[in-house]
């Protein structure tokens, strides 16, 4: 990740999976594999995934809701 993409990635409220992967210190296709089973919540627009920093945060504290 580019030192803009990691400042862009501290400040916004939503990262892209690229980004979350870096954050949670996994691989991009396991991120990916994530966002489609569910496991982590997500917001499509488009063709673009962006993953809440909130939600993301949430998971990692152990309060974010169950998956469906």
């Amino acid at each position: 990740m580019t030192a803009q993409a990691a400042h862009h990635a501290e400040d916004g409220r939503a990262q892209t999976v690229q980004e979350a992967a870096a954050y949670l210190r996994i691989s991009r296709g396991l991120a990916f594999a994530a966002v489609k089973d569910g496991s982590v919540p997500c917001v499509r627009i488009g063709r673009r995934i962006l993953i809440p920093r909130r939600q993301l945060e949430a998971l990692l504290d152990g309060t974010a809701p169950p998956a469906s």
